[in-house]
């Protein structure tokens, strides 16, 4: 019998706050104490702040939907990643964040996406294609795989490029190396330093922000002539680069776009790389499901030539993707600050407090979900799934801080492990389990490898 997917150790104990930083460092789920599994709200104190983790979904919902100005993004968030994404609408808050999300929301909207899903289905195909000099039963590492065919995705989709175009791939160089020189935290994300004192970031994690913006911006300036002289392609950079602020009549300029666009590919490449190999490495241990998810995409998409009303009968890909996402969300934990004082159970909250909300224990929470550490795709036709995905399921965030991309997201994976696993048997390499870590997202400790060979 297979047994449960993998999953952290947790930490044992209290431990000091240098102690918890260098576990942090490595890792931030095993950082954690195994109680917030099963905690509604856990505090944890420094010399300079108060963070609280809040499981309770009644907290999930004072804090993403009834009040969420009351609790804006931490600037902490910022620390590490202000030399990419600069002043993105990832990091900002107020009114600078609505202007922005009015500017971007409409190119994601439902008829925008039936409008990208070519460009998805085209990234798709040259994956499917590209995998098949690597399905000959050897050990594949597949993250590198499938960041491979989301960086496609987002380069196709944005910019009416394929990533063997020249820029694009170096692009998508440059962003790996940067991930290997970006640490997990900051330093000044846990101590009070003056916004005059200069953040600590390494020679290489700047050198390497520095190229992929000025990549960036190039093919931005590139594009923004394209609008100029009426030859632009009908994509999501044009449109977001057209768009206007209905409020103000403004649009981004240069600089603005690149911190866009600069968030758009950590967002839609980085996360979905990591939903998508995990999706994969869960059929690989449940070669059941794994043959339900190969007979519906060979029935729905024959060929993988699929169209967008397709995916609206991939009932049982998308379930198995959703559940994928439940059990590994690429981005586990999610910071905000209080505004004010609050009184959260029975708890006072001083101003300026850390507010933690971490899809990854929520998902996992012992006294919400009925066997939370299972795969179990059919979890979501019972009454505690269809629950749970209410209140207890937020893999994008919610409110109105949910992602802009999550309906892009779902479709991009269900069409991209459809096609996949429609093409290939992916299977396990005993001995290489993959260990779940999460530094920006959830990875797999030494990559997440798999044997692929073809179906037919």
């Amino acid at each position: 019998m297979t047994g449960l997917p993998p999953k952290p150790p947790a930490r044992s104990g209290r431990v000091s706050l240098w102690r918890y930083m260098r576990l942090f460092r490595q890792d931030i789920l095993s950082a954690q104490p195994a109680r917030l599994y099963r905690a509604w709200m856990a505090e944890f104190r420094t010399p300079f702040f108060r963070s609280y983790l809040c499981n309770q979904p009644e907290l999930v919902n004072l804090v993403l939907r009834d009040r969420p100005e009351d609790f804006p993004k931490s600037e902490r968030v910022r620390e590490g990643l202000t030399p990419l994404l600069g002043n993105s609408v990832f990091v900002t808050n107020g009114e600078t964040w609505k202007r922005q999300r009015r500017i971007i929301d409409p190119a994601f909207e439902g008829g925008r996406l039936r409008d990208a899903f070519p460009a998805m289905l085209r990234a798709g195909q040259s994956a499917v294609a590209r995998l098949k000099v690597q399905a000959e039963g050897e050990p594949v590492e597949i993250e590198a795989q499938t960041s491979h065919v989301a960086a496609d995705v987002i380069f196709q989709t944005l910019f009416s490029l394929p990533i063997e175009d020249e820029i694009a791939a170096r692009v998508f160089a440059e962003f790996r190396a940067h991930q290997r020189t970006q640490p997990v935290v900051n330093i000044a994300a846990f101590l009070p330093l003056p916004r005059w004192v200069p953040r600590l970031h390494s020679r290489a994690t700047k050198a390497t922000a520095k190229r992929i913006r000025t990549l960036i911006t190039h093919l931005t300036a590139r594009r923004m002539a394209e609008i100029e002289a009426g030859t632009a392609p009908d994509d999501l950079a044009t449109k977001i680069m057209t768009a206007t602020d209905p409020e103000s009549g403004d649009r981004f300029d240069t600089e603005e776009m690149v911190d866009q666009v600069a968030i758009f590919f950590l967002a839609g490449h980085e996360t979905s790389a990591s939903a998508l190999a995990w999706s994969l490495y869960l059929l690989a241990m449940y070669p059941d499901w794994q043959e339900k998810v190969a007979r519906e995409a060979l029935e729905v998409i024959p060929n993988g030539d699929a169209e967008f009303r397709d995916m609206n009968r991939l009932r049982v890909v998308r379930d198995v993707f959703r559940e994928a996402l439940r059990l590994y969300p690429p981005v586990p934990m999610m910071v905000r600050e209080t505004a004010k004082g609050e009184r959260l159970r029975d708890r006072d909250v001083q101003p300026g407090s850390q507010v933690v909300l971490s899809p990854w224990h929520l998902h996992r929470h012992e006294r919400l979900w009925v066997r939370p550490d299972a795969f179990d795709p059919d979890r979501f036709s019972s009454e505690n799934g269809k629950t749970c995905l209410r209140e207890a399921y937020i893999p994008f965030s919610a409110g109105p801080r949910v992602c802009s991309g999550a309906g892009f997201a779902m479709i991009e994976g269900t069409l991209l492990l459809s096609m996949l696993v429609g093409a290939y048997r992916f299977d396990l390499v005993p001995d290489r389990p993959a260990i779940p870590v999460a530094h920006l997202t959830v990875r797999g400790k030494d990559g997440i490898w798999l044997k692929i060979t073809p179906r037919h």
